[in-house]
Protein backbone atom coordinates (compact mmCIF):
# COMPACT_ATOMS: atom_id res chain seq x y z
CA UNK A 1 0.00 0.00 0.00
CA UNK A 2 1.45 3.30 -1.08
CA UNK A 3 0.34 5.24 2.03
CA UNK A 4 1.38 2.65 4.64
CA UNK A 5 4.25 3.78 6.90
CA UNK A 6 5.70 0.28 7.33
CA UNK A 7 5.43 -0.48 3.60
CA UNK A 8 7.46 2.69 2.96
CA UNK A 9 10.05 1.62 5.55
CA UNK A 10 10.31 -1.88 4.03
CA UNK A 11 10.71 -0.31 0.56
CA UNK A 12 13.50 1.95 1.84
CA UNK A 13 11.51 5.13 1.15
CA UNK A 14 11.68 6.06 4.85
CA UNK A 15 14.98 5.47 6.66
CA UNK A 16 15.14 2.99 9.52
CA UNK A 17 17.79 1.41 11.70
CA UNK A 18 17.83 -2.17 10.41
CA UNK A 19 18.37 -4.96 12.92
CA UNK A 20 17.72 -8.08 10.80
CA UNK A 21 15.64 -9.35 7.91
CA UNK A 22 14.44 -12.45 6.14
CA UNK A 23 12.73 -13.07 2.82
CA UNK A 24 9.33 -12.13 4.27
CA UNK A 25 10.04 -9.95 7.32
CA UNK A 26 12.08 -6.89 8.30
CA UNK A 27 13.20 -5.90 11.81
CA UNK A 28 14.14 -2.34 12.75
CA UNK A 29 14.56 -0.22 15.88
CA UNK A 30 11.43 1.53 17.12
CA UNK A 31 11.74 5.34 16.94
CA UNK A 32 9.93 5.75 20.29
CA UNK A 33 11.29 2.83 22.35
CA UNK A 34 9.35 1.63 25.38
CA UNK A 35 12.27 -0.48 26.67
CA UNK A 36 16.06 -0.52 26.21
CA UNK A 37 15.47 -3.03 23.40
CA UNK A 38 12.42 -2.20 21.29
CA UNK A 39 12.49 -3.61 17.79
CA UNK A 40 9.61 -3.89 15.36
CA UNK A 41 9.38 -7.00 13.21
CA UNK A 42 7.09 -6.33 10.24
CA UNK A 43 5.88 -8.43 7.35
CA UNK A 44 7.37 -7.31 4.04
CA UNK A 45 4.00 -7.77 2.35
CA UNK A 46 1.12 -5.59 3.44
CA UNK A 47 -1.23 -7.43 5.76
CA UNK A 48 -3.38 -5.14 7.89
CA UNK A 49 -3.14 -7.09 11.16
CA UNK A 50 -3.07 -10.53 12.75
CA UNK A 51 -6.85 -10.45 12.39
CA UNK A 52 -6.39 -10.60 8.61
CA UNK A 53 -4.14 -13.68 8.56
CA UNK A 54 -5.56 -16.35 6.25
CA UNK A 55 -4.44 -19.67 4.78
CA UNK A 56 -2.86 -17.74 1.91
CA UNK A 57 -0.44 -16.18 4.43
CA UNK A 58 1.02 -19.50 5.56
CA UNK A 59 4.52 -19.00 6.89
CA UNK A 60 4.27 -15.26 7.54
CA UNK A 61 3.60 -15.31 11.30
CA UNK A 62 6.08 -18.09 12.01
CA UNK A 63 8.71 -16.14 10.04
CA UNK A 64 8.01 -13.08 12.22
CA UNK A 65 8.67 -15.22 15.30
CA UNK A 66 11.81 -16.79 13.83
CA UNK A 67 13.15 -13.33 12.94
CA UNK A 68 12.24 -12.11 16.44
CA UNK A 69 14.35 -14.98 17.83
CA UNK A 70 17.28 -13.72 15.76
CA UNK A 71 16.65 -10.17 17.05
CA UNK A 72 16.75 -11.21 20.72
CA UNK A 73 20.00 -13.06 20.08
CA UNK A 74 21.54 -10.04 18.30
CA UNK A 75 20.30 -7.65 21.00
CA UNK A 76 21.56 -9.85 23.84
CA UNK A 77 18.26 -10.35 25.69
CA UNK A 78 17.58 -14.01 24.97
CA UNK A 79 18.85 -15.24 28.34
CA UNK A 80 17.35 -12.46 30.50
CA UNK A 81 13.96 -12.59 28.80
CA UNK A 82 11.91 -10.53 26.42
CA UNK A 83 8.34 -9.81 25.42
CA UNK A 84 6.73 -10.33 22.00
CA UNK A 85 3.62 -8.21 21.45
CA UNK A 86 1.16 -8.10 18.56
CA UNK A 87 -1.51 -5.43 18.85
CA UNK A 88 -4.73 -5.65 16.82
CA UNK A 89 -7.04 -2.66 16.43
CA UNK A 90 -7.34 0.76 18.03
CA UNK A 91 -8.29 -0.44 21.53
CA UNK A 92 -5.01 -2.38 21.62
CA UNK A 93 -3.10 0.79 20.62
CA UNK A 94 -2.28 -0.45 17.11
CA UNK A 95 -1.17 2.81 15.51
CA UNK A 96 0.09 1.45 12.17
CA UNK A 97 -2.33 -0.90 10.39
CA UNK A 98 0.32 -3.32 9.12
CA UNK A 99 1.12 -6.74 10.60
CA UNK A 100 3.97 -6.32 13.06
CA UNK A 101 5.39 -7.58 16.32
CA UNK A 102 7.13 -5.60 19.04
CA UNK A 103 10.22 -7.19 20.58
CA UNK A 104 10.80 -5.64 24.03
CA UNK A 105 13.60 -6.41 26.44
CA UNK A 106 16.56 -5.15 28.38
CA UNK A 107 14.63 -4.52 31.59
CA UNK A 108 12.21 -6.30 33.90
CA UNK A 109 8.70 -6.09 32.42
CA UNK A 110 5.79 -5.01 34.58
CA UNK A 111 2.55 -6.93 34.87
CA UNK A 112 0.07 -5.70 34.21
CA UNK A 113 1.79 -3.52 31.60
CA UNK A 114 1.73 0.09 32.59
Amino acid sequence: MSDCLFCKIVAGEIPSKAVAQSDTAYAFADVAPQAPVHVLVVSKSHITSADEIAQTHRGVVDDLVVLAQRVVELEGVRESGYRLVMNVGPDAQMTVPHLHMHVLGGRRMEWPPG
